[in-house]
């Protein structure tokens, strides 16, 4: 019996040393890929993050200017990032032996799901491309689910200092037109609104556009917010950002909120 006790944590001890061995050392230097990477199991091979991280962990700078000393310490297998990311900039904070991928997300659903797919690949997620299809499969699943009718949609960030909305080629804008809404904003990508021009606020937006449906997304940061938009003849949703400013995993969850206040 003890020697079958002692084979045993033999197996234990050997199978946890190939699963050490099977985790790459990663850095994120985007908050969403992290986030996409701890949905696809592989949170605990990230040794860095960029500044914008809430993670405790050592931190590599920031999206357009990444931290090669910061990235060679920590003697990664991979490095992730956005396409925000220079390619030639990547190529030199980049150590011999590592990989670098810049990935999308941004733009289109399609783009995001790309990117969930490319990451359980480079991650070596287990059974990765499984999982993959998993999100794109319910990511569709909570789109059809989404009481739209072809309302005419704005996705705003009201309460901003610089308000703004997200208009075509963008990932939030497709994600309107895919949950089955109208885009009210047909502005090229995202539409910032400033005081002295022809659309100087939201409402002024709002009016424009003609939208049915308003949703405002909130930050924590947030303090004020425009006493117009709660007397407007529109159907106002208040949501958190949290939800939908990260392209990947976590707009199930922001789909399933929109789903439940439109209801």
């Amino acid at each position: 019996m003890n020697s079958l006790r002692l084979l045993l944590s033999l197996l234990t001890l050997v199978a946890c040393h190939a699963v050490a061995a099977d985790c790459p050392r990663i850095v994120s230097q985007s908050p969403y890929l992290t986030i996409a990477l701890d949905w696809l199991g592989r949170g605990d091979c990230i040794v860095g993050v960029s500044r914008y991280d809430k993670r405790d962990l050592p931190q590599t700078g920031g999206v357009s200017d990444p931290d090669a000393a910061a990235i060679a310490a920590l003697k990664p297998d991979l490095i992730v990032t956005s396409q925000l990311t220079a390619a030639d900039t990547l190529a030199a904070v980049t150590p011999a032996g590592a990989r670098a991928l810049r990935l999308g997300g941004y733009r289109s659903l399609a783009e995001t799901e790309q990117m969930v797919a490319e990451l359980a690949v480079a991650s070596g997620a287990e059974n990765g491309e499984a999982r993959a299809r998993e999100f794109s499969r319910e990511l569709q699943q909570r789109l059809a689910a989404v009481p739209a009718r072809q309302r005419r949609i704005l996705f705003v960030s009201a309460c901003a200092t610089q308000p703004y909305s997200y208009g075509r080629n963008t990932m939030l804008g497709d994600l309107a037109e895919k949950a089955g809404f109208t885009l009210a904003d047909d502005a090229e990508g995202i539409r910032h609104v400033y005081a002295g021009e022809a659309i100087d606020s939201i409402p002024a937006l709002i009016e424009a556009t003609r939208a049915e449906v308003v949703v405002n997304f909130l930050t924590k940061s947030e303090n004020y917010c425009d006493a117009r938009l709660a007397t407007l003849p529109v159907t106002l949703v208040m949501l958190p950002g949290d939800n939908f400013f990260h392209p990947g995993p976590r707009l199930l969850e922001g789909l399933d909120e929109l789903k439940e206040a439109l209801e």
